[in-house]
């Protein structure tokens, strides 16, 4: 019988590889000729088009106004142009350099294999950065939102909000709950990949306790390109442009001090590095199913590693292909989200339809509410392009003492798997691990809210007591 079982589970796998193989190859070439489609429609429609990563990496980053930097050992840096400095921006080679059917026969993208986006000093000279003032001017030609961008007044808030009041242009959205009276503490949420605040005002800011509402002041953020905050189509969504954007409109605009983070998935990235900036003044971290894959020691290409760990190719389970699409193929991605962001009134119109309006559908609105500029840049900047950065913002957590941290995961999350919350502990002994059986990615909240709420509550105040 074991044998049996051996056998099955073997050919199981040599179909699935099989099949994965065919399928990819086949999707392969269907981006391919998306990337033609698409140049022809913005070129028609916008009378232009914005390089892809699909072509030279050179040219889709000095079109959208960086350029790279040549140095001498033939390394190469990303920079972009502000109004008052010019900036080394966090990119991840992923973005341009995924190995497919197409590139291995055509050679196109072979010679962008090499890119590498190291620190250090490096020399700009003037007639580059004249030739940077003019892209970045030019860049403000591309119409907000593009054509396969949603131009609903939801997913556009943030231009007309912002349009009248000069002192509030381009801020983060914030869903904030205050208590009236007192000098409350304060929570940062931080929502994961495709979602938004509502994760949380919809589900653990209801369910808190009147006590718990009125000690801790409740702040709920859209990340740069998500929600109802700002989805720049110039932006690159790098690692410190979420950063920057979340100190200057939560930390400095409501003037928080001294805070707890509570992130999930994506968020929990951002909250370690938060976490590493901010040593004294984060008091706890309760990270939901951490996307933390170690890197083996003497790996050359530690963000080609993770992304094959996160999208390994393969069309089973259904999970691991959803990965798979999101990260590899730009164009097909681009796709999907012109057929279903763009028309994301539609699809709600659908589910309360047919569900009898028995279902929330806040989590749909968080999934719908980004553009695909936005969703490509931060998963291959944050979840792929840290992977070099994730060890060292675990080990100085675990130096900091005074940081409590509380990690949560679903036995049954097929979106980040729980070994990936062990491989934290053992980073960070003292952290406290959580798994729920009969919970994922999703229910590790919702449907268990009220239980979540109040283990919430018991974090912060027993933070609160040490202290």
């Amino acid at each position: 019988m074991g044998r049996a079982r051996s056998v099955l589970a073997m050919s199981a796998r040599v179909v699935n590889e099989t099949v994965s193989f065919v399928t990819f190859c086949v999707l392969d070439l269907v981006d391919f000729f998306l990337c033609f489609v698409f140049k022809g429609v913005d070129l028609w429609l916008e009378a232009d088009f914005r390089p892809c990563y699909c072509s030279s990496a050179k040219e889709a980053i000095t079109r959208s106004g960086k350029i790279l930097v040549s140095e001498q050992g033939g390394e190469s840096k990303i920079v972009s142009l502000s109004s008052t400095k010019l900036q080394l921006e966090d990119i991840s080679d992923t973005l341009y350099s995924r190995p497919s059917l197409v590139s291995e026969v055509s050679r196109l993208t072979l010679h962008n294999h090499d890119l590498k986006t190291k620190r250090g000093t490096f020399t700009v000279n003037t007639t580059i950065v004249e030739m940077l003032k003019g892209k970045i001017g030019r860049q403000q030609t591309h119409p907000i939102p593009r054509w396969s961008d949603c131009d609903c007044k939801l997913c556009t808030s943030w231009i007309s909000s912002h349009d009248n009041n000069t002192n509030t242009r381009g801020s983060l959205f914030v869903n904030s709950e205050c208590p009236t009276a007192g000098a409350p503490q304060d929570v940062v949420f931080i929502h994961g990949f495709i979602s938004s605040s509502l994760f949380w005002s919809q589900t653990v800011f209801p369910n808190l306790s009147g006590e718990a509402k009125s000690c801790y002041r409740l702040l709920a953020v859209d990340l740069l390109g998500f929600g109802r905050s700002p989805k720049p189509s110039e932006s690159l969504y790098t690692l410190s442009e979420h950063l920057e954007m979340i100190e200057r409109w939560v930390l400095e605009a409501h003037k928080v001090k001294s805070f707890h983070i509570v992130a999930h998935s994506l968020g929990s990235i951002l909250a370690l590095a938060l976490a590493v900036k901010h040593p004294q003044s984060v008091k706890s971290l309760t990270l939901l199913a951490p996307p933390y894959y170690p890197v083996p020691k003497g790996e050359p290409q530690p963000t080609q590693y993770v992304m094959r760990k996160v999208a390994p190719r393969r069309v089973w389970p259904p999970m691991a292909f959803g990965a798979s699409l999101a990260c590899w193929y730009e164009h097909i991605t681009r796709l999907i989200c012109l057929l279903i962001c763009k028309n994301h009134r539609l699809w709600e119109f659908l589910t309360k339809l047919i569900t009898r309006n028995r279902v929330r559908t806040f989590l749909l609105e968080g999934f719908f509410c980004h553009t695909h500029n936005a969703a490509w840049h931060t998963l291959h900047n944050i979840i792929c392009g840290t992977a070099g950065k994730m060890g060292s913002y675990l080990d100085a957590v675990r130096e900091n003492p005074n940081c409590k941290v509380t990690i949560y995961h679903g036995k049954n999350d097929e979106v980040i798997p729980v070994e990936c919350s062990y491989e934290v502990q053992k980073r960070i002994p003292r952290a406290k691990v959580r798994v729920f059986d009969n919970k994922d990615h999703i229910t590790i909240v919702v449907g268990r809210q009220k239980a979540f709420a109040r283990e919430l509550e018991e974090i912060w105040n027993s933070t609160t007591n040490h202290n």
